[in-house]
């Protein structure tokens, strides 16, 4: 197997929903194009992958943002995964952050909140928001098991990890497993007992040939299971000249009539991956026959 994938399965039984997933080179693309390090390019790599996560098990052919807040303002992180199996992504590290020393950092701590959006069938948007929980462990993992328990009413252990060497991404990954209704004592007590003794997740990526289907193995060892679909995932951007342009048209009549008086052409840089358009008065005359 080769690239980013995410592989959904389902024991034999009905007790249990698993999905596994690698993203690695999902997470290099966006921290590359947000420029981020240190804890905060690990937080946003394990905010891309439970994006990820929380698409597969929720609305897998619909869009999900996933949005980290950081405490005391200090900085936001939104994930934007989308049913294609591209994810971006964007980074705020906020003023405050800015202004104190060292890296700048948005600060997961008590206080950060987490917010879910995705897409309905219809259209309409479903918005979950539950506050990071204290305590050990990965910051991000945790919110987000709060959000599907809380939001979702759905018991579920979630883990996800970003591994660094420095400022480089060696691995990253992470794990769905829900309960289902069908679930029976027996199966919830060794499941229970398997997850307890798992071994921590960025050791099992670290491992020589990781991939999804090795983490399904090692999470329904000795529990038959059927595995289902598997899908390609990747870092991508979904903008364009023509979306840009869409976007100006929200702007005042007047204020595209002063762009356009300029004469200047209009350097605009996407948010999500850093590319530059290069917009010239001429196309933006449409739009005063729509504003």
């Amino acid at each position: 197997m080769s690239g980013d994938t995410v592989v959904r399965a389902i024991t034999d039984d009905g007790a249990f929903r698993v999905i596994a997933a690698l993203t690695t080179s999902t997470v290099r693309g966006a921290v590359a194009a947000q420029k981020v390090r240190g804890e905060t390019a690990r937080h946003f790599g394990e905010l891309c992958t439970g994006a990820v996560l929380v698409r597969e098990a929720m609305a897998p052919k619909l869009r999900v943002q996933a949005i980290v807040k950081g405490a005391q303002g200090r900085g936001s992180l939104v994930a934007d995964a989308h049913p294609d199996g591209t994810t971006r992504g964007i980074v705020n590290v906020g003023a405050a952050a800015r202004a104190e020393p060292g890296p700048p950092e948005v600060r997961i701590a008590p206080g950060a909140l987490l917010q879910i959006m995705r897409t309905l069938p219809r259209g309409s948007m479903h918005q979950g928001v539950v506050e990071i929980p204290p305590g050990s462990g990965t910051d991000i993992s945790r919110a987000l098991m709060a959000y599907m328990q809380d939001s979702e009413q759905i018991v579920t252990s979630i883990a996800t990890a970003t591994v660094l060497d420095g400022d480089a991404v060696v691995v990253a990954g992470g794990y769905v497993v829900q309960l289902l209704p069908e679930v029976e004592r027996g199966s919830l007590m060794v499941m229970t007992e398997r997850l307890t003794e798992f071994p921590p997740l960025e050791e099992m990526l670290r491992a020589p040939g990781a991939t999804p289907d090795t983490l399904l193995a090692e999470l329904l060892y000795a529990m038959p299971f059927a595995r289902l679909e598997e899908s390609p995932l990747s870092f991508g951007c979904h903008c364009s000249q023509l979306r840009l342009v869409e976007s100006l048209a929200t702007l005042p009549r007047s204020d595209v009539e002063e762009l356009i008086r300029d004469g200047e052409v209009l350097e605009i840089n996407c948010d999500y991956c850093g590319k530059e358009y290069r917009i010239p008065p001429a196309q933006l005359r449409p739009l005063l026959t729509t504003s």
